[in-house]
C-alpha cells in the first residue's frame, strides 16, 4: 500500500452511522449521492470542504449504531482516504474493510491530532506522521490479507479477482 497524505478532520467519541450518513439519505446506494451528505449532521459543509485523500480522526467507538454499509461507502466516496480512531464499533470495522476503506486504531494519534493537521500515513509500517506537529505515532501494521482486500477495493472485488 502506498503512502497516504492529507488534512485531518477531527470528530469526537461515539460518532454513529446516522451521523456519518443520516437515515434520510438511505433511499440510495449511489456512492456519489451518499458522499454529498457525509457527516452532514456533524458539519453541514463537511462534504464540500474535504479534499481527496483527507483523513477523518475520531475518538472512541467510531461507527457505532446500525450495521449499514452506507457509512463507510459515503466516507470513501467523499474522498476520505483513511479513518484514524481510538476504537471502532465492531460492525463498522468489518464494513470498512469490506467496502475498501482503510481504518486504523491509534488512541494516541486520535487524541492529539487536530482538524487541519497535515498527516502522512504509511499503512504497511503502521506509522502515522503528523507533519504539522512533527510527531510520529505507531499502530499495528495491517495483516497481508487485509492489505490485499483494501488494494482490491473491498471484499467483493477481492473475491471476484480470485475467481478470474
Amino acid at each position: 500500500m502506498k503512502k497516504i497524505k492529507g488534512k485531518a478532520w477531527k470528530f469526537g467519541d461515539n460518532i454513529d452511522t446516522d451521523v456519518i450518513i443520516p437515515a434520510r439519505y438511505l433511499n440510495t446506494t449511489d456512492p456519489e449521492e451518499l458522499a454529498k451528505h457525509c457527516m452532514e449532521d456533524a458539519d453541514p459543509a463537511f462534504a464540500s470542504k474535504v479534499n481527496k485523500g483527507d483523513i477523518i480522526v475520531a475518538g472512541r467507538n467510531f461507527g457505532c449504531g446500525s450495521s449499514r454499509e452506507h457509512a463507510p461507502i459515503a466516507i470513501k466516496a467523499c474522498g476520505i482516504s483513511c479513518v484514524i480512531a481510538e476504537s471502532f464499533a465492531r460492525i463498522f470495522y468489518r464494513n470498512a474493510f469490506n467496502t475498501g476503506l482503510l481504518i486504523l486504531e491509534c488512541p494516541e494519534a486520535a487524541s492529539e491530532i487536530e482538524t487541519g493537521d497535515e498527516l502522512e500515513i504509511y499503512p504497511e509500517e503502521g506509522k502515522i506522521i503528523n507533519l504539522t506537529k512533527n510527531k510520529i505515532y505507531h499502530t499495528k501494521p495491517l495483516p497481508s490479507f487485509m492489505k490485499e482486500i483494501l488494494e482490491d477495493g473491498g471484499l467483493i472485488p477481492h473475491i471476484m479477482k480470485k475467481f478470474r
